[in-house]
C-alpha cells in the first residue's frame, strides 16, 4: 500500500498549491484499488508545519499544482515524493493512474516504497 496526498480546493481535482491549499486528501492505495483516508486542513501552516502534517499522516507521494524550489527540497528531505503539475487534473485519474501502475510495473520508487511499506 502506498500513502497519498492531494493538494486539494475542490477534493474532487489536485488544484491547490503546495504553499497556500487549505487541505489535502490522504488516499491509500494498492493493486486491489483505492479509499480516501482523510481530509486534512492545513489552515495557517507554513512549510514546515505542512510538512509535518503529511509525515503525521504517514503519507509517500504528495500531488500538488506548484511548489517552490525550498519547499520540494524539504519534502523530499522528510521522504515523501513531491509531483508536481501545471495544470488542474482529476485526482480519480491519478488514483487509477496510480492502482495500474503497482498491480503491473511500478516505477523504482514506488517499488522502493512498497518494500519499505513491507
Amino acid at each position: 500500500m502506498v500513502k497519498v496526498a492531494f493538494f486539494t480546493n475542490d477534493l474532487k481535482n489536485i488544484d491547490a498549491h503546495f504553499g497556500s491549499g487549505e487541505q489535502f486528501a490522504v488516499y491509500d492505495v494498492n493493486a486491489e484499488g483505492f479509499a480516501l483516508s482523510g481530509v486534512i486542513p492545513t489552515g495557517e501552516e507554513r512549510t514546515e508545519g505542512r510538512v509535518e502534517l503529511l509525515q503525521n499522516e504517514h503519507v509517500d507521494i504528495m500531488y500538488c499544482v506548484e511548489i517552490g524550489p525550498a519547499a520540494a527540497a524539504k519534502v523530499v528531505n522528510s521522504k515523501i515524493f513531491p509531483i508536481k503539475y501545471k495544470e488542474v487534473v482529476s485526482i480519480e485519474t491519478e488514483l487509477s493512474k496510480l492502482q495500474t501502475m503497482i498491480a503491473t510495473n511500478p516505477p523504482p520508487f514506488i517499488k522502493k516504497i512498497l518494500e519499505a511499506r513491507g
